[in-house]
């Protein structure tokens, strides 16, 4: 079972978070705030957004890395983490 759908809850109550928070930011923007209250709330998403991008990578650390006996298969799962890696924090 992929770890995606193992931890189908607890990432979906993450995205539902992401969601609830650029709803108020895009509610923000339509009426008068101050820029500092809207770089918090910006600083907030992007916060929420790299707790899901962790968690997500340590799932797939842990299932596809760490516990995949196929060395050729883990050496795959590897480069595409480094992939996704490399286009994250660009």
């Amino acid at each position: 079972m992929s770890h995606t759908i193992r931890d189908k809850q607890k990432l979906k109550a993450r995205t539902n978070k992401i969601q609830g928070q650029v709803a108020a930011l895009t509610k923000m923007l339509d009426e008068p705030h101050e820029c500092t209250a809207v770089l918090q709330q910006i600083a907030a998403i992007k916060g929420a957004v790299n707790g899901l991008m962790r968690e997500v990578i340590k799932g797939h650390l842990s299932v596809h890395i760490v516990h995949e006996n196929d060395e050729a298969q883990r050496e795959k799962d590897l480069e595409v983490i480094l992939k996704v890696l490399d286009s994250y924090i660009k």
